[in-house]
This record gives structure tokens, C-alpha cells and sequence, in this order.
């Protein structure tokens, strides 16, 4: 029930972002509003979720993870309520924040609940089955949400978030056990943060995990503009092109998960950087000769996906107990330089667009590379990093 309830917490993580986007057209002609308005619930949400972000890093380590999350959680319910109001969209985008604030507490301390609770061996294999199930559940996301919307209109995604929401806090009070706080933390906010960056092999990991999620979400970012408006796909299909590049992960996740513990884990990890040359050679091959066909250019990106899979399932957990007294620190610190680059690598994109894959495809080559030569210091150095 444990595990149950984290992979519920996962689930509620995962679709909590994507479950209500195909309810915008709805919202936007029941309140009568411009589509900047429309997206502006999802900027609302994002404000939120990354002022919590390193609030509750620290709270965690003071006061363990359960009852942070179960204010997170509450928080989230009463957004989930007002996003039910139909008086006024400004209750909407107040719900959003507030479903911002409250979900970053289970999105970044689930995993710590196993990571107090296991072994680091059985931790990667957890991950990877953790991993595996948010990227099913943000891959058909959009499509559940397409049936919602189409059986119960609007209001009906944002009661299944509030449902979820309500099953996640009861079980959590259930079946969550309290956390033992073991390193008593007297030090500000500011010094907890600062002693991370002290560490060469925290700050090294630091920069692998930052700079391997910008290519994910500049990709992701940029496909709607130049699959739907360049490339003339159509809405129907592209949640398709979409879909498949989180299906592909949380399948090849939940995979990894029973075969981890089977094999050398330095040896994956070059494995995993030779599928990152692959996956630059096929971008290159794609941004110069063949950059107009949709359904080439996703298969293309296919392989960045397969590789991201077995580095961050091995090296998450160790990251973790280099520093064990900081573990919310330590997960607050990827999830926000996580979304901080991912948004400098969109806007990047953004301003270089010329309408095709060429220039987008320059700019993830760039990061793949980086990736590339940052996993190659990791290997160097993994007798560092590798916690028995």
C-alpha cells in the first residue's frame, strides 16, 4: 500500500498538468475569453509550483515528508474547488495556483518517502518503476482528458483532479509512515542551499541532470508550433506524436525497473551515452536532410528518450544519499534549475525559429552534446558518486 500510494501521488503529478489542457476550448467560450487568457492558467500553475518548490525542500528536511505533503495535498483540494466555480474565471486561475503550490510537495517528496525507506539498489529499481508510471500517465493524459471533456464537458477533468486529489490525501494519512528526522537541521534556508554547492560531485550531478532534461522540454515546447502550424498536423494525430515520446520512456522505465539490479551499473551508463551519440547523429541526419516529415522527425527523437532512461533511474538515487540530511533540498534544487533552463532552452529555441526543424534541431544537437561530454565526467567519476 505504500508503493501504492506513492505511484497514486506519481499519477496525480503527471496528470495534473496535461489532464484539463483539452478543456481549453470549452473554458475559452464559456468565459468568453482570448487564448492568452486560456494559457494563462497553465502559466498561474507553473508560478506556483516553483514558489513551493524550495519552500517545501527545506520544510521536508526540518519537519519530515508526510505532513508537508498532506498540506500540499490540501492546498490542491481547495485549488481543485475553486477551479469548479463558474461565477468567475479569476477562481479559476486562483484554483490553479493554488493547485500549483500544493502539488510541488508530492511531485518532489514521493520519491524521498522510498528514499528513507530503502536501500539505494532497491531505490533504482523503484524509481524506474515510479518513472514508468508518471510518463504513462502524462502520455494518455491528453487523451483521457479528451473523453472527459467530450462526456462531461469542462468541470469534468477538474473533478477527476479533485477526486484524485481527495483518494492521494487519504491514503497518504494511511499508509505514509512519518518520517524519522536523523540530522537535526539548525542551519538558515540559505545555508542548507549554499552547503549543496560545496560539493564538486553534487554540483557535477547537478549540471548532468539540468542540462539532460532541456532537450526533452525544448522539443516538447517548441512541437506544437511547428507540427500543427509548419508541418500541418492535425490535433487529432498529434497528441499521437506527442504521447509517444512519454509512452516510450514509461514503458522503457517501468522495463528498467526489473532488470537494474542485473548489471554493471557503470557499464549501463555507457551503454546509455552511446544511445546519446546515436540520438545526435540521428537529429543531425534529420535537421539537414529530412527535416519536413513529421513522423521522421519524432522517430528521431525517440533514441534521446531510450538514453535518458537508465542514467537518471541509476544516478537519482545516489545523488540523493551524497547528502542524505538534505534530501529535499537536494530535489528542490534539480526540480527548479530543471524548469529554469528548460524555460531559457524554450525561449532560446523560441527566438531562433524560422518555421522548420533546422533550427530547432541545431539547438538540441548543442544539448545532446553537452549530455554527451557531461555523462562522460559522471563515468569518469562514478567511484565517487556510487553510494554501497
Amino acid at each position: 500500500m505504500l508503493i501504492l500510494t506513492i505511484i497514486l501521488m506519481d499519477l496525480l503529478t503527471g496528470m495534473e498538468f496535461d489532464l484539463f489542457v483539452p478543456s481549453f476550448p470549452e473554458l475559452q467560450d464559456y468565459f468568453n475569453l482570448s487564448p492568452s487568457w486560456v494559457e494563462l492558467s497553465l502559466s498561474v500553475n507553473f508560478i506556483g509550483y516553483c514558489i513551493s518548490l524550495f519552500v517545501v525542500g527545506e520544510l521536508a528536511d526540518r519537519f519530515g515528508r508526510k505532513p508537508i505533503i498532506l498540506v500540499g495535498l490540501l492546498f490542491f483540494i481547495f485549488g481543485s474547488l475553486l477551479c469548479l466555480s463558474t461565477t468567475s474565471y479569476y477562481f479559476i486561475l486562483g484554483g490553479r495556483f493554488l493547485q500549483g503550490l500544493g502539488i510541488a510537495a508530492p511531485s518532489i517528496l514521493s520519491f524521498l518517502i522510498i528514499a528513507d525507506a530503502y536501500p539505494v539498489k532497491k531505490q533504482q529499481s523503484l524509481l524506474a518503476i515510479l518513472n514508468g508510471s508518471m510518463n504513462m500517465a502524462v502520455a494518455f493524459s491528453p487523451v483521457i482528458g479528451s473523453y472527459i471533456t467530450k462526456l462531461f464537458h469542462w468541470k469534468g477533468n477538474f473533478i477527476t483532479l479533485l477526486s484524485l486529489g481527495l483518494i492521494t490525501f487519504v491514503m497518504t494519512v494511511f499508509f505514509i509512515p512519518n518520517h524519522k528526522i536523523l540530522y537535526k537541521n539548525t542551519s538558515s534556508i540559505l545555508r542548507g542551499y549554499i552547503a549543496i554547492f560545496k560539493s564538486s560531485t553534487l554540483v557535477l550531478l547537478l549540471i548532468y541532470f539540468i542540462v539532460n532534461f532541456v532537450p526533452y522540454w525544448i522539443f516538447v515546447g517548441m512541437s506544437p508550433l511547428l507540427y500543427m502550424k509548419d508541418l500541418g498536423v492535425s490535433l487529432n494525430y498529434f497528441g499521437f506524436y506527442q504521447g509517444s515520446l512519454a509512452f516510450t520512456f514509461g514503458l522503457g522505465s517501468l522495463a528498467f525497473g526489473f532488470i537494474i539490479n542485473r548489471y554493471n551499473k557503470k557499464k549501463m551508463l555507457s551503454v546509455a551515452n552511446q544511445i546519446f551519440i546515436f540520438s545526435f547523429i540521428c537529429i543531425m541526419l534529420v535537421t539537414f536532410r529530412n527535416g519536413h516529415n513529421p513522423l521522421v522527425i519524432t522517430l528521431a527523437f525517440i533514441p534521446f528518450v531510450v538514453g535518458q532512461i537508465m542514467p537518471g533511474n541509476i544516478l537519482y538515487p545516489l545523488y540523493l544519499n551524497l547528502m542524505p540530511e538534505a534530501k529535499g533540498k537536494l530535489t528542490a534544487v534539480i526540480q527548479g534549475g530543471r524548469l529554469i533552463f528548460a524555460s531559457l532552452g524554450i525561449q532560446i529555441a523560441s527566438y531562433f525559429y524560422q518555421g522548420t526543424f533546422q533550427s530547432v534541431g541545431m539547438i538540441l544537437s548543442v544539448f545532446i552534446m553537452m549530455i554527451i561530454i557531461a555523462q562522460r565526467f559522471v563515468i569518469k567519476n562514478y567511484a565517487l558518486i556510487d553510494v554501497k
